[in-house]
């Protein structure tokens, strides 16, 4: 019964993808790239090569698990990488990764998609990272005997699995080999409910941000506004979050400001720089003069936040106060504190830089106001909390590696 309800939501929710997509622009772009896999899979994949299957759901996820691709095809080149994605957020921005030598989307979760996806792909082993929990995918690669693993996953007791009623979703998870969480919560969690293949390695994602410090790139005009300046970097930011920041920027000439909005449309944009009383530019019309003359740097285009991080003294990350906050160890990494809003509570990392003393959080404008006043003037106070925060970054890193100790390849 319960297999006959999720293959039925399965074939609801492809059905409403269709349904909306010749009016929505994301759900049409699932289905073009879905329409095409199998012919890509037929036309690229090897023959009598040995191929290891990462799925990753969007971006997020597929950062997650890039340290692990990248090891296994650095130390196994034998090996050939095919990367699935479920959302086009993720495809779309990585479709031309060339760490994996195949890119495509992963068809629903139908048996017949699934049985036609396994023929041709034939994979070695799978990794799926983090939230992924295909029920059809999993219950066939156990049943092929495929080796299967899931990477940085992490469980609370909010979840499905631990409810009553969520007694047949929990067996999808004696599908897997291992599960590689990501805290003892977690496996005390999965204990209570008879789940032990589980090992507690950590999050892959702090050996990701140490390697994205490590190819950060040098931005000549960035470091020319920064100067002798102390800088705060707002990082993925909505309008929230700039409420405050930019009102407490306004009414101190001491400090300067990078914005890199989370959203960058003219919209927001020009809603941005009608709240901003000082000088600003924008990156993509500053120059070595103007960027002089700006006390505000508006960051207008995308891939620099994460090498933007190192030219700041203080990081404030937004989504605190929206769906949610956005990457705090890419700053973190750089030796800053970090900022945020209230709505955290769903981010370990986020909780942990916090009893380390490496990041803070803020409800209102007053509270923003006493701890940045706090840092401008308290240069003792803000490198110890910058050190607190690389330190736990830092700390926390190795789970890549304790991962391939644990598989045979």
């Amino acid at each position: 019964m319960y297999k006959l309800i999720y293959d039925l939501a399965i074939a609801i929710y492809d059905f409403l993808v269709h349904l909306d997509a010749p009016f929505s622009r994301k759900p049409r772009k699932m289905m073009k790239g879905h329409w095409v896999v199998y012919q890509l899979l037929r036309q690229r994949i090897e023959k009598d090569a040995k191929y290891i299957w990462f799925h990753a759901a969007s971006l997020g996820e597929f950062e997650q698990g890039r340290p692990l691709i990248e090891k296994i095809r650095a130390k196994y080149p034998h090996y050939k990488i095919l990367l699935t994605f479920f959302s086009p957020s993720g495809y779309e921005v990585r479709k031309n990764y060339r760490g994996a030598d195949i890119v495509c989307y992963l068809p629903f979760d139908k048996p017949r998609n699934v049985k036609k996806f396994l023929d041709l792909a034939k994979p070695s082993m799978a990794f799926f990272i983090k939230y992924e929990f295909w029920k059809n995918y999993l219950d066939e690669l156990h049943k092929r005997h495929i080796p299967l693993y899931s990477v940085s996953s992490i469980f609370r007791r909010s979840q499905v699995f631990f409810k009553w009623y969520g007694i047949p979703y929990r067996k999808v998870l004696q599908d897997f080999d291992y599960l590689f969480v990501q805290n003892e919560t977690s496996r005390r969690y999965l204990h209570q409910v008879g789940i032990d293949h589980v090992k507690v390695v950590g999050d892959t994602r702090f050996d990701r941000v140490l390697q994205i410090r490590d190819e950060a790139k040098e931005l000549p005009l960035v470091e020319k506004f920064k100067g002798d300046s102390l800088v705060m970097i707002a990082g993925s930011s909505w309008e929230p979050d700039e409420d405050l920041f930019i009102e407490y920027f306004n009414n101190h000439p001491e400090m300067k400001l990078i914005i890199a909005p989370h959203v960058i449309d003219e919209n927001h944009l020009v809603y941005i720089r009608s709240k901003l009383t000082r000088p600003y530019v924008q990156y993509t019309r500053a120059d070595e003069s103007n960027v002089l003359k700006a006390d505000c740097l508006i960051i207008d285009c995308f891939g620099l936040l994460s090498s933007i991080y190192r030219y700041g003294n203080i990081a404030y990350i937004g989504g605190g106060f929206h769906a949610g906050i956005h990457n705090t160890l890419e700053a973190a990494v750089y030796g800053i504190p970090v900022i945020f809003g209230p709505r955290y509570d769903k981010f370990l990392e986020a909780i942990q830089l916090i009893e380390n003393k490496g990041a803070f959080t803020i409800q209102n404008y007053d509270e923003l106001k006493m701890l940045l006043d706090k840092m401008l003037t308290d240069d003792k106070s803000l490198k110890e909390w910058g050190l607190n925060a690389r330190n736990y970054v830092i700390g926390n890193a190795g789970a890549t590696d304790k991962i391939l100790s644990l598989i045979n390849f």
